[in-house]
Parts: structure tokens; sequence; C-alpha cells
């Protein structure tokens, strides 16, 4: 299975962030699933692919034509897809993957994963969708998806596939479906 994991390119102010990256991306190699992913060798990015590797499992990044993305780009991809721009990117992470997950990250992060809820809530995609919770990271993420719904603007069928947890074992359940 692809899984496609958004992730911030920085460690973000905890520890924890990056620990629970790597413990996703080991989780990831040694149940032979692929990790996709934005092809970077920093910060939460390169701790999941790292993981992936270090258990044997193979990574595919996937790099718009942006310098600063370009210049850290991961040396131990299994494969590499360039594309011209970012929306391009998102684009082809959502076609590669078979299920997603956000980890801690940033405005890109909160951008893909809105992305792909949207593709959702149209029903153009039909694929789980996991919030992966460290530190309470995403509870902010929880209570708006749960406004969205109770203000009637999103169904609650919407987020039958979404799942908040920072537990790798859960997640496999989920992808089990």
């Amino acid at each position: 299975m692809n899984i496609t994991v958004y992730c911030g390119s920085t460690p973000g102010s905890l520890s924890c962030y990056t620990q629970e990256a790597a413990l996703l991306g080991r989780w990831i190699g040694e149940h032979g699933h692929t990790l996709v992913f934005g092809g970077s060798n920093t910060g939460m990015m390169g701790a999941v692919a790292d993981a992936v590797l270090a258990a044997g499992g193979k990574v595919i990044g996937v790099i718009p034509d942006v310098a600063v993305i370009k210049k850290r780009m991961h040396p131990g991809l299994t494969e590499a897809i360039f594309t011209q721009t970012v929306a391009e990117r998102r684009s082809r992470m959502i076609e590669l993957g078979d299920a997603f997950i956000a980890l801690p990250g940033g405005i890109g992060t909160l951008d893909e994963m809105t992305e792909v809820l949207s593709l959702t809530s149209l029903e153009l995609l039909d694929k789980p969708l996991v919030f992966f919770n460290t530190n309470g990271y995403y509870e902010p993420m929880r209570q708006v998806l749960e406004h969205i719904v109770g203000n009637e603007f999103g169904k609650k069928s919407y987020f039958e596939q979404v799942l908040f947890t920072n537990d790798p074992e859960e997640i496999g359940k989920v992808l089990e479906i």
C-alpha cells in the first residue's frame, strides 16, 4: 500500500514530533508499505523517510521545481518524481496514495490535508485519512471539523474515514478496511 504522509520539513518545537514521525516510518517499513512524501531530508519528512528506509521500506519523493525544496531532496529516495508546481505535487501525491496521514506540520501540511478532505466531501476520493495526533497537535482540527458538521456546512459522512490517533496499530486497523 502507498501511504502518503504529509508533514513539516522542520522538526517542530518538541522532540516528540520527530520521535513519533520515526515511529510511524518504522511501522510503514516493517509492514511492507511504501511512503509517498514531499521528498525532503529535513525535519519531520527526513525522520519519517529515514525510519521507513531503515526498516527496509520504499520511499517515493514527490518534488516540485522549487529551488529551496530541491536543495533538501532526500538522498535515499527509492523513486523521485519531479513536478512543475506545488499544485501538481499535491495532485500527484493524492494520485499515488492509497491512504493519507498528516503528522504535525505547518501551512503546507494543512493545505494538503484540506485538499484531501475537500475531494472526499465531493465524493471524488474514498480513502482513509489519519491525523497523527502527537501531543494533541490536531485537536484544533478535530474541533474545526466538528464545528463544520455542527453548523451544517458539511455532513458527518464526509469524515467517516477520518481518524485522530498517534497509535500505528490503530492506523493499521483503519487501513485494512
